[in-house]
């Protein structure tokens, strides 16, 4: 062999042993990502940001990470999953409220059909091309056909639940407006163990697939979106047990004590404060036998939150057996604020009838186990948000903002809060930044999608920036009529009826989150450049205005009778009309 020869063919060889080498420590510095998401959790519902519910799995991922106080979801499930997964604005990405929502007049178009549209690209798609296993466990809430299910939007294994609820205990639809619980495994309709609990389930599934590739030294994003706390509110009986005797102070005491702990750890700042609920009961007006009631509802709901932050601490656990933890990132939040869609009394007969007529009971003695629908009421709802504004379904504090921490080896400043404006169109951006990967400019598998609009938050966790929005930079919301803009430190404000009056408001969240003080005739100019910047996001997103008299809950169980019921309805009108035709043609003859 020619030494010139032998040279040149050592020389390719190094060139390519040292390729392959970068490839694979290129490969080996992509982190693992879990994305976890609770499911109608308050702003003080974890131990991180002032409760009295032990969570330490997720105190530990706080201690690891960064903590943001002022991060912002929508206030309906559908919408802000569809803006999580894609970073696109809910209204562009079809999902401008939860299907079960919307009205008929809305929803001939586009941004209203409540599932995910083509026209975006989920973060796990995005992942999965560039190499990673994805992985889904838990509720999906954005499509059940079997093109609009998860494992045709990028997640390679799932198991999920197409609806926007179900029971914790077993496979049973929650409300009448099904008629079963829609379960899937990648892709195919199954039926749940006997043995099942949603949180223990959901983590039992995530690690099986996770195990299932763990030796092919590809990363993995798992994305576990909980059941837990949704309605109905169910948990293991020693979970509950934690909590017996806890809450017989009541929600105004309770909401107090929330406000007295986010103050010392800083979630909130000193001098914060409160408005009262108009749908917050007087506590002592209540009778003993009521208030053990109540006092329980809140005991499965604190037993609830523990047994989700028991089964992450299983996961957590799992990979540092394993040998994942170091090189893994979690994003920890919640999907929006907390539920108030209880019944203030369970035991009032037209609750009974509901309950009953789905096969529950609302006993005491087995509130939250197998067979029982449990809520919390609105009055403990305000303390869960506490110290916050309104809840679920509305445009205050309480509706939109929500815990969320990002956690892990790349985090520089661990255990530090952020201040700064951040909202859930941000989560994908984080993702792929942490990979690596660039958003897709205008087209994805050979069609147009809509671009992202949110923000990495990656200069934050690295603490090489405190902001990622600037002064001047706007993020608009509407979800059923319910809206608000951001800009800065200050937010505008419409909630509508029942709660809220239907009018604007304006308020600085950093100083006032619990939106106590409007600025709206303090600071008329700001308030209008933030109107207008509110009606362009109207107009660039396409927001339709709500019919009159609408109410997000009611169309629920509209929708629901019309799907369920829509041909006997119909069957009923049309005989109704030709008994009324048969009856006036009937009264002209006798009068001849």
């Amino acid at each position: 062999m020619r030494p010139a020869f032998f040279v040149q063919r050592i020389f390719v060889l190094t060139i390519l042993f040292l390729s392959i080498g970068a490839m694979t420590a290129s490969a080996a510095q992509q982190p693992n990502i879990v994305l976890i998401l609770a499911d109608d959790l308050g702003f003080t519902d974890i131990a991180p940001y002032g409760s009295e519910i032990r969570t330490p799995s997720l105190a530990a991922l706080a201690n690891e990470g960064v903590r943001f106080t002022n991060y912002h979801t929508a206030a309906s499930c559908a919408p802000a999953r569809a803006m999580l997964l894609t970073g696109v604005d809910s209204h562009r990405a079809g999902v401008a409220s939860i299907p079960e929502a919307i009205p008929p007049e809305q929803s001939h178009f586009d941004g209203y059909q409540g599932v995910l549209g083509n026209n975006v690209v989920t973060v796990a798609s995005l992942l999965e091309g560039a190499g990673y296993h994805t992985y889904m466990s838990g509720k999906w809430h954005l499509g059940k056909k079997r093109h609009q299910l998860p494992s045709r939007r990028g997640f390679e294994r799932t198991v999920a639940m197409a609806d926007t609820g179900a029971d914790n205990w077993e496979q049973k639809p929650y409300l009448p407006i099904y008629k079963k619980a829609n379960w899937f495994a990648d892709g195919e309709a199954i039926e749940l163990p006997e043995d099942f609990y949603s949180s223990r389930f959901l983590i039992d599934k995530t690690i099986e697939f996770i195990d299932s590739n763990s030796g092919d030294g590809k990363p993995f994003f798992a994305y576990v979106p909980f059941q837990a706390v949704h309605i109905p509110v169910q948990a293991p009986q020693t979970f509950i047990d934690r909590y017996m005797g806890v809450y017989d102070a009541g929600w105004e005491q309770l909401r107090q004590d929330r406000l007295a702990r986010a103050v010392e750890l800083g979630v909130v700042g000193e001098g914060t404060e409160m408005v009262d609920m108009s749908t917050t009961k007087s506590w002592e007006t209540l009778s003993d036998d009521r208030k053990r009631y109540e006092a329980k509802r809140m005991a499965v709901y604190g037993g609830m939150v523990e047994a989700m932050d028991f089964h992450i601490g299983r996961l957590i656990d799992h990979l540092k057996a394993t040998g994942q933890y170091d090189n893994t990132l979690f994003v920890f939040t919640s999907d929006n604020g907390t539920e108030v869609s209880g019944a203030s009394d369970p035991n009032a007969p037209l609750a009974q009838f509901f309950v009953g007529n789905q096969g529950y009971t609302t006993e005491y003695e087995t509130l939250g186990l197998k067979g029982s629908f449990n809520s919390i009421s609105p009055s403990f709802a305000s303390a869960s948000a506490s110290p916050l504004a309104f809840y679920k379904f509305y445009a205050g504090e309480g509706g939109l903002r929500v815990p969320l921490i990002i956690s892990g080896q790349l985090v520089v400043n661990k255990g530090e809060l952020n201040h700064a404006l951040s909202h859930v169109t941000d989560i994908t951006p984080t993702i792929l930044s942490l990979a690596g990967i660039k958003a897709p400019d205008g087209r994805f598998g050979g069609r147009p999608i809509e671009p992202m609009i949110g923000r990495d938050l990656m200069p934050i966790v690295r603490g090489e920036v405190g902001r990622v929005y600037a002064e001047d930079e706007a993020i608009g919301y509407e979800v059923g009529g319910n809206a608000a803009l951001f800009r800065g430190d200050h937010k505008i404000v419409r909630n509508r009826g029942p709660v809220g009056d239907g009018l604007w408001h304006l308020y600085n969240i950093v100083s006032d989150p619990g939106e106590t003080k409007d600025l709206a005739d303090a600071m008329p100019e700001r308030m209008a450049i933030m109107s207008l910047a509110y009606d362009r996001y109207v107009l660039e997103n396409g927001v339709l205005p709500v019919p009159v008299g609408y109410q997000q809950v009611s169309q629920v169980g509209i929708n629901g009778l019309r799907e369920s019921y829509g041909r006997q309805i119909l069957v009923i009108l049309v005989s109704m009309l030709i008994l009324v035709i048969f009856l006036v043609v009937a009264r002209r003859i006798n009068r001849r």
